[in-house]
């Protein structure tokens, strides 16, 4: 197996707004005294910039969740290691996204363990929890995650154990927090339940749990 070749190791992850994506040596980033005004961690083009950074294992999987509700996914090792000051690799050069298809989110994980969730959020205001095992399925074409309406999106996902509080926020600056308990399991490919009812013309802009 080409996995028994690489050097397990921590490494930062980073992905930007246009989909650029790109691992660096955690060791790129050293500790600095306070006071101190850091270091370029990458390049960006005019009006890009950085969405999520993270670190991962080389041997991690790195799930990549779209607008369109697909799931993607890589070997930690797989992301192209990139200099300090590079830009990175085109995200649609790594995965088979379709026309309009962008990237929403990215969750890095050890194995499919039992007892974990993945909790989903749409524009329209409606919540999924599925379990993390269900997923465990890798298509070079992209894993149906969710099934959406033609005009609602995948706004956001999150790794949980079940337990957490979970808060929807609004484009008008509406906000609500249930706790997860609150949503039952339900399958891969199912719509999900309404977290937030919105007033016409509102959407839904982030989650937290």
């Amino acid at each position: 197996d080409v996995e028994d070749l690489i050097k397990e190791e921590q490494s930062v992850i980073a992905l930007t707004h246009f989909g650029y994506i790109k691992r660096m040596p955690i060791d790129t980033y050293k500790s600095q005294k306070r006071g101190g005004k850091g270091i370029t961690g990458i390049t960006t083009k005019e009006d890009d910039f950085v969405k999520q950074i993270f670190t991962a294992s080389t041997h991690d999987t790195i799930l990549f969740f779209s607008n369109k509700g697909k799931l993607y996914r890589l070997r930690g090792y797989e992301i192209p290691e990139s200099g300090r000051t590079a830009k990175g690799t085109a995200i649609v050069n790594l995965l088979s996204l379709d026309a309009g298809e962008k990237v929403s989110t990215i969750i890095p994980i050890q194995n499919f363990a039992e007892g974990k969730y993945l909790l989903f959020s749409t524009k329209n205001g409606l919540i999924k929890k599925t379990p993390l095992i269900e997923y465990n399925s890798a298509r070079k074409t992209g894993l149906l995650s969710i099934t959406l309406k033609d005009d609602d999106e995948l706004i956001d996902v999150r790794l949980t154990d079940g337990e957490d509080n979970v808060v929807l926020v609004t484009k008008q600056g509406l906000c609500i927090t249930f706790s997860e308990k609150d949503v039952r399991p339900i399958g891969r490919v199912s719509q999900g339940v309404i977290g937030i009812r919105l007033d016409e013309g509102d959407s839904v802009i982030g989650m937290e749990s």
